[in-house]
């Protein structure tokens, strides 16, 4: 994962802020595009493991089968109001899927991690709910870059 930014590097984010940030922030907005070149921009929840954002899709959505056509995306996760409070991460890179889609929640090793921190996150369970209708992506980023105005 390549983190050096050659602009803005007295507001990016240490590893450390990175990880904390992303462990907090609940909805990213995900980018895919068409076979035709039309790019599409949809809302989600994820999880932050720390080498990866695990993204819990409907299968049955335009952005699952366009990464299914083409894996690539770009991801940005941001908040603030005033400009002085602009915080935000953009990671780009292709997807893998992960365990059976959709998810009924058979036994998969690789998602028992982001299944326990995205319960926690977004439902405030010990045991991630499966209901036939999600399935998971991990993007591993290839790049990722990131702000904090509150640093100026």
């Amino acid at each position: 994962m390549s983190t050096v930014q050659r602009r803005g590097r007295k507001i990016m984010m240490s590893p450390r802020e990175l990880d904390t940030y992303l462990a907090e922030q609940r909805t990213c907005r995900v980018a895919t595009v068409s076979a035709h070149g039309t790019p599409h921009l949809s809302a989600l929840w994820f999880a932050w493991d720390g080498a990866a954002l695990w993204l819990y899709s409907l299968v049955r959505s335009r952005r699952w089968a366009q990464l299914r056509a083409d894996p690539r995306v770009a991801v940005l996760v941001d908040d603030g109001e005033a400009y002085g409070e602009l915080r935000g991460v953009e990671l780009s890179g292709s997807v893998e899927f992960i365990g059976e889609a959709p998810r009924t929640g058979a036994p998969c090793a690789e998602l028992i991690e982001p299944e326990r921190l995205f319960a926690a996150k977004h439902f405030g369970l010990a045991r991630m709910p499966h209901d036939g209708r999600h399935g998971w992506l991990r993007l591993a980023p290839g790049r990722v870059v990131s702000w904090d105005f509150r640093k100026r």
